[in-house]
């Protein structure tokens, strides 16, 4: 059986994952969660063979979580689910050490496919995010500017873009607004815009958030 640590924060998707992975017969749900945290513990006690980890969630958003899991359990696999398409974070969640990446409206035989898949030590990428990685092979002086920033610096250019104060941004992160602003210089920098609007600017013409 392939034993399967749950993290999702709506109780529905969970229950319809947990029905999904039922009816397939070789896949159980070990462990289930609701937050970061509490997913960080039950995988340190759980014997579990992957986690299913929700990208969007309280406390720790999943990003964050699969970088802890990474550096605590690095041969852990973990399964990122999704409502972002795979523009959005697929690529992130790739780097960070993810073994694949679905969007939660894909369909049951996928996922089992990439749960299978995973589960014996391989990765699930899709043909055209495959295409996409290929594409960034060997092109590291010619990423795109977001692509380059860290995972906290693109929290903060994420929440910048979105029109958030430098003490939201702090508040919600849990860090002081100096370091805020120490990141927002970085994000400046990298990205070439001279202001917030400028941000703002670069994040819509790569469609990155939604006017």
């Amino acid at each position: 059986m392939i034993r399967v640590l749950l993290c999702d924060d709506h109780r529905v998707v969970r229950e319809g994952l947990k029905q999904i992975l039922a009816d397939a017969g070789d896949i159980e749900v070990a462990g289930e969660c609701a937050d970061g945290p509490e997913a960080l513990r039950q995988a340190g006690i759980q014997a579990i063979d992957m986690v299913l980890l929700d990208i969007a969630l309280p406390v720790q958003d999943g990003l964050e979580v699969l970088r802890l899991l990474k550096q605590r359990t690095p041969r852990l696999p973990v399964l990122m689910l999704s409502t972002y398409p795979e523009k959005q974070y697929a690529m992130r969640c790739y780097r960070l050490g993810a073994s694949a990446y679905l969007n939660k409206s894909a369909d049951a035989d996928l996922l089992l496919l990439a749960i299978r898949k995973v589960a014996a030590g391989g990765m699930y990428v899709s043909p055209g995010m495959a295409e996409a990685m290929a594409a960034d092979v060997g092109r590291h002086a010619g990423k795109l500017a977001h692509e380059t920033l860290s995972q906290r610096e693109y929290q903060v250019f994420e929440a910048i873009a979105a029109g958030r104060s430098v003490g939201e941004i702090a508040r919600d992160l849990a860090i002081s607004p100096n370091t805020v602003s120490t990141y927002r210089a970085r994000i400046l920098e990298k990205t070439g815009a001279h202001n917030d609007v400028g941000i703002a600017l670069y994040a819509v013409q790569h469609q990155l958030i939604q006017l």
